[in-house]
């Protein structure tokens, strides 16, 4: 245990550890329809008869048990439509949601934070409200016709489907969330084609992207998120930042204490901008710099106060510099030791209620590191051990799997990866020359004079120029 007057970010580490009931038995369901998905529902066989079949008996008993049934019955048949698919396709969702729903309740457990009272949904507009409903209706055609093949049938004639779906998705604004995902996953399997000379499969991650997309082509699921407003300070706990060969995005994880005195709260802000594969490092932080002043405060320690910026339900700020003000230096993990133990968890979106967005600030403090050449770095607490994710840790920083095997306190987040739960680290504590220093990984965020940093963002900084200078070039020809 971590004791409260030590830092009540992190309370019971040994509840992380205890098994939790039914959750294997969820998972194995999921497992079983998404191995069905990898050979398709064109001509069923036995197995996948078998494996509709552990989806139907897993939500038996629930509100989904008929439709779910007769679509299990219909899809072993080859003979499913776009609603049984639907149905399919929300039985999975309602079990990952399930599985999230029991892993967020276990950290509450552990962490002994008060959860937020969850806002209630707006009304769903009527099928013919639906903005673009037939070029959604395309889309769910499409991935019907997907779910048909099987991840082992497609091809690019098949994948080259979504092109048109996606250039009439994108001119609207409302439809922007449904033509990114689109256009990713069909960018997935296009460069995986033909799916019969593929040596792995990503089963899992295949299935999450065909089952939200879906889902999101139905009328409503796409409602904008209720927005209110928040006004009061915003005090940063660390930045994380997340990379891909054409996008970065950095989140960064926050209290925010409302000025009329209410309890304080978790909240997320993230910007994100495209990137050429030849910027990487520190030299990111040049891409998402200019876009919003919260990642200079956070990478220089600093408070924020907001003016009524947009906060939607599930801890989202929206965010708007024009209603945000640098203020005094906030230490993060002296936030985390007076007031993260009282903040509030934001409260989930039902599409988004899945182990794979679990992501719980927390502090752990008094434990012992221990890092191996050949495995992961472990904190143990109290005996009970606790894997950390160092591969999560950003290279656009100072922070190193050495510095956190070397710590004293961790600022993390509490994530569930491969059947465990495991903690990335924001920030640590560590002693030089008997003195207490911490390491950030945003630290570089708002610029820095340090040495490697410095290197980094110079060189980075002439890689850009040059990339500049043949985007002028190519523009004036």
């Amino acid at each position: 245990m971590v004791p409260a007057d030590e830092g009540g970010g992190l309370m019971r580490v040994d509840l992380l550890t205890d098994p939790l009931d039914g959750l294997d038995e969820a998972l194995d369901a999921v497992d079983a329809f998404d191995r069905v998905l990898v050979t398709g529902l064109l001509r069923p066989g036995p197995e996948q008869a078998d494996g509709l079949a552990a989806l139907v008996d897993a939500v038996a008993g629930t509100p989904l048990a008929t439709r779910v049934a007769e679509a299990a019955d219909k899809a072993a048949a080859g003979a499913a439509g776009e609603d049984h698919f639907v149905a399919l396709a929300a039985a999975r969702t309602a079990l990952m949601g399930s599985a999230h729903d029991a892993l967020t309740a276990r950290l509450a457990d552990a962490t002994g934070r008060p959860p937020a009272e969850p806002t209630p949904p707006g009304p769903v507009g009527a099928v013919g409200e639906e903005p673009a409903a037939h070029v959604l209706a395309a889309a769910r055609a499409w991935l019907c016709d997907l779910a048909r093949a099987g991840w082992r049938g497609i091809d690019h004639d098949l994948v080259g489907g979504a092109a048109p779906v996606v250039s009439a998705l994108l001119p609207d604004p409302a439809l922007r969330r449904q033509a990114t995902l689109l256009d990713g996953f069909a960018a997935e399997l296009a460069a995986s084609c033909p799916g019969t000379t593929l040596e792995r499969v990503p089963v899992r991650r295949w299935a999450d992207l065909w089952t939200r997309a879906l889902l999101l082509t139905l009328p409503g699921a796409a409602r904008p998120a209720a927005v209110s407003t928040a006004t009061g300070r915003l005090l940063p706990l660390g930045i994380d930042l997340q990379e891909h060969a054409t996008a970065v995005q950095a989140q960064v994880h926050a209290v925010f204490e409302p000025v009329d005195g209410t309890a304080p709260r978790l909240v997320r802000a993230a910007v994100s901008a495209p990137k050429p594969d030849t910027v990487v490092g520190a030299g990111l932080w040049q891409l998402l710099r200019p876009r919003t002043s919260l990642l200079t405060a956070a990478g220089e320690g600093r408070s924020v106060e907001l003016d009524a910026m947009p906060l939607t339900a599930g801890g989202d700020l929206l965010w708007d510099d024009g209603r945000a003000r640098t203020g005094e230096p906030a230490d993060p993990f002296a936030t985390a030791r007076v007031i993260l133990s009282t903040a509030t968890d934001p409260v989930t979106d039902p599409l988004d209620r899945h182990p794979s967005r679990i992501a719980v600030p927390v502090l752990l403090e008094g434990y012992a590191a221990e890092r191996t050449d050949d495995g992961p770095t472990v904190l143990t607490v109290a005996g009970h051990r606790l894997a950390v994710d160092t591969d999560r840790i950003p290279d656009a920083g100072p922070l190193t799997p050495e510095a956190v095997a070397a710590s004293g306190a961790c600022l993390g987040l509490l994530r569930w990866d491969a059947g465990e739960f495991v903690l990335q680290p924001l920030a640590v504590e560590t002693t030089v020359r008997k003195k207490t220093t911490a390491v950030h990984a945003g630290a570089w965020a708002g610029g820095t004079t340090d040495k490697a940093g410095a290197r980094a963002e110079k060189a980075a900084t002439d890689a850009v120029a040059v990339l500049r200078e043949r985007a002028g070039k190519l523009l004036r020809t």
